[in-house]
């Protein structure tokens, strides 16, 4: 087919075709296509159609132009692609081949630098292992053993070691010795203050002996102390040593202790209580002790000796065939060993309810006494303690005082008891 042809006609007969843009139309004007087949072909079509066909005769050539030009385009791009990626697969194979050098001469297995290296420093020759052995060879007097060894030698090695100088309390020098000397003056210090407590305490009970009113003295003590024993519990306590009992013409019973009814449930029940400043014997006492309970009708005797006077193996208190013995230093009393002397005394005379039928709470009495007899028990042990073991003095008499104080909780907890009851 003959190739169609754009033909500008000369200006006398049209005007030349011009194309313009306006926005997004493209505008044609005065066009002629000198083409005998397609004109032939457009005159096929209705007079109304031609301007349409020709106008999408137009865009179709016109798509078709601007499409080959993008293949083009993309050829273009595709190529050089591929040419950078022919460079850059050569350029990375080079590098990889310069990497793997590079590697193998660092870190190769024997010949490798870093091997090397390490077989140098860290090798069973190297020079690591040299100076190891150098400073911890115990062979050599400048190696880091053995000057140790020859410091701590110094210090821990031998008799005359600083260590065993220190230690030495025979060394006038020493921490040790100090101590010695200063322990020393403190046991002689004690020993002469104990040595002056016996000398007073032996001098007071000579001239309390040499007294002509001695008696009467130690009763005001027990008097003064037995007051506010019993007026903290509720008692009645009285002064009897003038006035004469039940028996005919008898006075034995210095005081008289009436228990509170409340703790009674009513009944009568009296403590009579003895003070002696003169030896007596065991025999003796017990048989005064008996005439002094029915001249007073008392249940339980209490006796309360000065320590010059006392039997051995009572002080502070005890309880013998049935009564409570105590002792009491008229010259420095001890309220709180009488007041647990005294409430004990009580707790036995509570116990004797049980032969009267009142009823009573036998069995927490009976817990509070044996209570307190093991206590007592061990108040005995420590006595024999402190005869053995002279130097220990103080603790002993610490632990008795700790003991009595124990000794007054059970009574605490016994008294309080019956009072819930």
């Amino acid at each position: 087919m003959e190739s169609a042809k754009l033909v500008s006609l000369p200006s006398q007969q049209a005007r030349p075709a011009s194309v313009r843009l306006e926005a997004n139309r493209l505008v044609v004007e005065h066009l002629v296509l000198d083409d005998h087949a397609l004109a032939a072909f457009v005159a096929d079509r209705p007079a109304e159609e031609r301007a349409l066909l020709v106008e999408r005769a137009l865009r179709v050539g016109l798509t078709a132009i601007q499409s080959v030009g993008v293949t083009v385009n993309v050829d273009a791009v595709r190529a050089e692609f591929q040419g950078l990626l022919r460079q850059t697969e050569a350029a990375n194979e080079k590098a990889a081949t310069a990497l793997d050098m590079m590697l193998r001469q660092n870190f190769a297995d024997g010949e490798g630098r870093l091997p090397r290296t390490l077989e140098r420093f860290l090798g069973d020759k190297g020079q690591l292992r040299s100076f190891v052995d150098e400073l911890f060879d115990e062979a050599k007097r400048d190696s880091a053993i053995g000057r140790m060894k020859v410091l701590l030698g110094s210090y821990f090695d031998g008799d005359a070691s600083r260590l065993a100088q220190l230690l030495d309390p025979t060394r006038l020098g020493s921490p040790l010795h100090q101590f010695r000397v200063e322990m020393s003056e403190g046991f002689a210090k004690l020993n002469e203050r104990l040595a002056a407590l016996e000398a007073a305490g032996a001098a007071r009970a000579s001239e309390r002996a040499r007294s002509t009113a001695k008696g009467s003295d130690f009763e005001d003590v027990v008097d003064d102390l037995l007051g506010e024993i019993s007026r903290g519990a509720g008692d009645v306590f009285e002064r009897t040593g003038t006035e004469t009992g039940s028996a005919i013409g008898s006075k034995k019973g210095d005081f008289v202790l009436t228990i509170n009814a409340e703790a009674t449930a009513g009944a009568e029940l009296r403590v009579v209580i003895e003070c002696k400043d003169r030896y007596v014997s065991g025999r003796n006492m017990r048989d005064e002790l008996r005439d002094a309970k029915s001249n007073r009708d008392a249940a339980v005797a209490l006796v309360v000796f000065t320590a010059a006077h006392a039997p051995t193996g009572i002080a502070p208190f005890d309880v013998r065939a049935g009564d409570v013995y105590c002792v009491l230093d008229p010259a420095a009393p001890d309220p709180a060993t009488l007041e647990a002397a005294v409430r004990l005394a009580r707790l036995m005379a509570l116990q004797t309810l049980r032969e009267r039928d009142v009823e009573v709470d036998a069995a927490a009495i009976a817990k509070a006494l044996n209570g307190v007899r093991e206590q007592l028990e061990i108040l005995r042990s420590l006595k024999l303690t402190l005869t053995s073991i002279g130097t220990s003095a103080r603790d002993v008499h610490s632990g008795l005082d700790r003991l009595r104080d124990g000794i007054l909780a059970r009574l605490t907890e016994a008294e309080a008891e019956l009072r819930h009851r």
